[in-house]
């Protein structure tokens, strides 16, 4: 049975070519955001049906006290973040400001939301990056806190690290996730799990697409934790955090079932392992290579085993989040 990776292209274009496909702008607004946390509780902003574009508008992580920390002047606050600080005092765990959730009609528990990353812009011309006192990879080494602003130039698609230290822009969406199944009531946005949530896979820009495991009815996706650039692990809990627009499209696949979230960019394959244990988060990603490679590419268990360690590279996608991320990468190109 072809699954998540081959199919899916054919189907998405012809979802995509439907006249039915509508547009949606879900702006940022105290209205339209969750703070902190994912809960099935929590009151869709917004109904789709499969195949519609949604422009989502998110704010950055840590709200205005990371801004201020990093010496962004209050003139150069959008108001719209202003109004979502001052409104949203109902908070999770958390330190991400969630835009959502979106009801997409048709999701069921069981089925998988495909999430297609068109493009990003920026709502302000800056990102933070820092840490907290005793947080990140070195804990002991850094009991303090440091925050630093980093001008962005979306038109040469650089910031500034410093000056002649220039890095390539490449946002993201941190955080995209479901709602988790009902019982689990109000989950923390911090650590990812089977609901994805805070992944911080930086591999997730536009052209990606994000393949998540729907727990309750109409998927509820939230997003937000924007991102100008990371790398690989997150050693300081900290990207360059920014305040994004992205536009995604989604689609519901039925009968395709995942227990972790996958996903595929212009030139590879991605399953992923999450688990507060580096080593099982490793075997959770190589497992789901093994069964990909079964279900799309026809091979025995034994020999998709063998295929793994010489085609699939398994990167940290952070380590920092208590619930820690491994994400095996195959290339596209090895198949003809």
């Amino acid at each position: 049975m072809k699954q998540l990776f081959v199919l899916a292209r054919m189907s998405l274009v012809l979802a995509a070519a439907s006249v039915s496909a509508a547009t949606h702008e879900l702006k940022l607004t105290p209205a339209n955001v969750h703070w902190g946390y994912y809960d099935a509780r929590v009151k869709p902003v917004l109904k789709i049906a499969p195949g519609d574009t949604v422009r989502v508008e998110t704010m950055v992580a840590g709200g205005l006290e990371r801004l201020k920390l990093a010496g962004v002047p209050d003139a150069e606050i959008p108001d719209s973040l202003k109004q979502v600080e001052r409104t949203v005092t109902d908070r999770g765990a958390g330190v991400h400001p969630l835009t959502g959730p979106i009801y997409v009609e048709g999701a069921e528990a069981g089925d998988v939301l495909e999430v297609r990353i068109l493009g990003f812009e920026y709502l302000h011309n800056y990102g933070v990056t820092g840490f907290r006192p005793g947080s990140g990879t070195l804990p002991d080494e850094f009991p303090y806190a440091r925050f630093k602003r980093v001008p962005i130039d979306p038109v040469a698609g650089t910031a500034e690290f410093r000056p002649g230290v220039k890095l390539k822009l490449a946002p993201f969406f941190g955080s995209i996730g479901v709602a988790p199944p009902s019982i689990v009531h109000r989950l923390s946005s911090g650590p990812p799990g089977v609901h994805a949530g805070n992944l911080d896979n930086k591999e997730l820009v536009a052209g990606s697409t994000l393949y998540l495991p729907v727990h309750v009815s109409g998927a509820l996706i939230s997003l937000g934790d924007g991102h100008a650039l990371q790398g690989d692990g997150e050693v300081t809990v900290t990207a360059l955090e920014t305040s994004l627009r992205g536009t995604v499209q989604i689609f519901v696949r039925k009968g395709k079932q995942l227990r972790w979230p996958r996903a595929e960019t212009p030139s590879h394959f991605i399953t992923m392992g999450l688990h507060p244990d580096l080593n099982e988060a490793a075997r959770i990603a190589t497992r789901e290579m093994i069964d990909f490679l079964m279900a799309e590419k026809g091979m025995s268990r034994d020999e998709a085993y063998i295929f793994s360690s010489l085609a699939v590279d398994l990167r940290v996608t952070q380590l920092v989040d208590e619930t820690k991320g491994i994400h095996a990468m195959l290339a596209k190109s090895i198949f003809q």
